[in-house]
């Protein structure tokens, strides 16, 4: 056992330390992925700033791909996508490797203290990936890492990494999460359980969900808490409401019958006074039709503020009304009190896909700043009825782009101006909220949708100063495509879907984007005013392009899933990977133009930069080889500040890096 887990141990056994503060971002640790269950990305450590920053380095690697583990099952192939955040508990960090099995290692060395076994020595429970992190839990002497790997919640032993065999009735140590109901598919959430007081809560993703395909039927993808000790179920939130409940006449004709998804696949968070867990909730089922699902349609695309020991609603807020975008509310909810008009504010701040920060008070769920339904345009498809209005915030302003015109598209040059105009004329733009049209055959393609489904805030977007106020968010906008048609697939229930003639993709021209840069940026938000503080790009983009290198422009931005961190003196944020899904139209990966051998590997950086959080300037970079995965943390450890992020690209192993200064 690590000498300082020893120590601790020891204090806890003798009641000398309580639970509340043997671990807190505010003494150098890290607690949850997010830092904390406020999950704002944020430290107050200082010893790395804008004096020194110019002597980080990188001080260790640690591989995560389980060599010894893949040496034992042949066979055993890993994503390179590594998701993981460490925590650093007492001393030791903890993080889940690419098969998303915990490791414990030593955080000024990386050495390996301890790695957690397969369930059974099979293949199949070998087999996995990764998580982006952990939550932590004690009382007393009492504390367990809760985990979710496949289709169960684990709780480990953080000394030994051992299941508890207290925890879980019919196998000890793990209970299962399959839902068990009509048209649920395989559970397969890739985030971490949120822990408030006794209960670890766990949000909803089932693999292979209806989203934009042609069958109407799926299994709601229900939040749930379980009890940390014994792991019996607490509770169960209906994410699609059932009869006699609250919204369930948002599901027309009988729909909340037949719908699903709405999962919660990201990230929670919780005030632990207010013992109120906040839950991101993602898209109905085939989300680019609802001609089968006419309404509003509760609880999709909202925020929900839940009793984290009963699961009761508190407050809700949907941000889209009957979603035909697959516009998730996929980001973290951030908590942080802010100063508005004099008054001190416990706020939370819910970015969505849209590129919209939501902001309300999180006790009452009151909107900071106005939020007016606004009308929007309207479906010319087929059996669709779209909302009248949609809920636009009047403060904070968007962080990326939002809609299409042809004064958006590209004009690097003549040529490529002209191209730009070509390539959209059988298209439809419009502002956000446009609709998917109607595809047709040598006419009208689809609908340019800017940010396309993958959104420009992600699992990535946000982190919180709560010394200054400031939300940052870290984004992208990449125009897609949505076409709507009559199915004709023998297997379909529904009557219309994306034809399989219509690309989901935007047109691109020589390998260059079709919109303006920059194509991904870093954008500070005044959360006390509500003003834009500054925005610049994050990373070169497209600048040595053949069409472009000699026309000397400024950074153009990488369009990626890079997360921030935000400590007392800097941001630190990197550049994104290929290996990430989603970061480009098809699912990511680099690849050559065919038609005109233009390699478009511009998409993906390997520089990890800290920039002045309160300019945006960049005051330091370092190359790390790779492009960064998961999202950045950083702890106090015998008196030395460390930084440390996941890795990888499709050409490199993943691995975590932990930087520190060169002294």
């Amino acid at each position: 056992m690590h000498h300082r887990l020893k120590l601790v141990t020891g204090l806890l056994c003798a009641g000398l330390i309580s639970a509340s503060t043997a671990a807190s971002v505010d003494d150098g640790e890290w607690a949850y992925f997010g830092g904390d269950n406020n999950f704002n990305r944020y430290s107050p450590l200082d010893q790395i700033n804008a004096d020194n920053v110019d002597q980080l380095r990188v001080l260790w690697r640690r591989d995560a791909t389980a060599a010894s583990l893949r040496d034992e099952y042949d066979g055993l192939g890993h994503e390179k996508n590594l998701r993981s955040t460490p925590l650093l508990i007492d001393g030791v960090l903890y993080a889940p490797n690419i098969f998303g099995l915990v490791e414990a290692f030593d955080p000024a060395t990386g050495d390996t203290l301890w790695t957690q076994e397969p369930y059974e020595r099979t293949l199949a429970e070998a087999s996995g990936i990764s998580s982006r992190g952990i939550a932590h839990w004690q009382q007393g002497i009492d504390q367990r890492l809760m985990v979710v790997r496949g289709g169960y919640l684990y709780a480990l032993n953080p000394q030994t990494g051992e299941p508890l065999p207290d925890f879980g009735r019919e196998e000890p140590g793990r209970v299962g999460l399959a839902y068990g109901a009509e048209n649920a598919n395989r559970f397969a959430l890739t985030t971490s359980p949120l822990v408030v007081g006794d209960t670890a809560v766990i949000g909803g993703f089932l693999n292979g969900a209806g989203d934009g395909g042609n069958v109407k039927e799926a299994a709601p993808e229900n939040i749930r808490g379980f009890d940390v000790r014994t792991g019996e179920l607490k509770w169960v939130f209906n994410v699609v409401p059932r009869p006699g409940e609250f919204g369930y006449d948002t599901w027309e004709n009988g729909s909340a019958e037949w719908s699903g998804d709405i999962g919660s696949w990201c990230c929670l968070s919780a005030d632990d006074e207010l013992g109120m867990v906040y839950v991101p909730l993602g898209s109905p089922t085939s989300a680019y039709y609802g001609g089968h699902r006419p309404g509003d349609n509760l609880y999709a695309n909202s925020l929900l503020a839940l009793d984290a020991e009963t699961g009761e609603r508190i407050w809700h807020f949907q941000m889209i009304h009957h979603d035909l975008w697959e516009y998730d509310n996929g980001s973290p909810p951030v908590l942080g009190d802010i100063a508005v008009d004099g008054r001190t504010i416990k706020a939370v701040m819910q970015a969505n896909k849209n590129g919209f920060v939501y902001v309300f008070d999180r006790t009452n769920g009151e909107p900071v700043w106005p939020i007016v339904e606004t009308p929007v345009p309207q479906s010319t498809v087929e059996g669709e009825a779209t909302s009248a209005t949609q809920p636009i915030p009047t403060k904070p302003p968007a962080f990326d782009r939002q809609g299409i015109s042809l004064d958006d598209l590209i004009d690097f040059t003549p040529a490529l101006r002209n191209q730009a105009l070509e390539m959209v004329e059988n298209f439809t733009l419009g502002p956000l909220y446009t609709p998917p049209s109607p595809w047709i055959e040598n006419g009208n393609q689809g609908t340019i949708t800017v940010p396309d489904a993958w959104g420009s805030g992600n699992w990535h977007t946000g982190a919180f100063d709560p010394e200054t106020g400031t939300y940052f968010a870290v984004s992208y906008a990449n125009p897609g495509n949505l076409a709507i048609a009559p199915t004709d697939s023998e297997f379909a229930t529904m009557t219309h879907a994306i034809p399989s003639e219509a690309s989901y993709d935007a047109p691109g021209i020589q390998g260059l984007p079709l919109v303006k840069p920059p194509y991904g940026r870093v954008t500070a938000l005044n959360m006390n005013t509500g003003e834009l503080e500054w925005s610049v790009a994050n990373g070169d983009g497209p600048r040595d392009h053949p069409l472009l290198r000699d026309l000397d422009l400024p950074p153009l931005g990488i369009p990626n899933r890079a997360a921030p961190l935000v400590t007392g003196s800097l941001l630190f944020v990197g550049e994104g990977s290929d290996a990430v899904i989603g970061t480009v139209p098809g699912g990511g990966g680099a690849f050559d133009d065919p038609d005109t051998g233009y390699d478009e590997s511009w998409r993906w950086g390997t520089i990890f930069r800290a920039y002045d959080k309160s300019t945006g300037a960049t005051v330091f970079e370092i190359d790390l080889g790779a492009g960064t995965t998961g999202a950045p943390m950083t702890y106090l450890h015998d008196g030395k500040q460390y930084i440390v992020v996941a890795i990888s690209s499709r050409a490199t192993e993943p691995e975590w890096v932990a930087l520190g200064l060169d002294q």
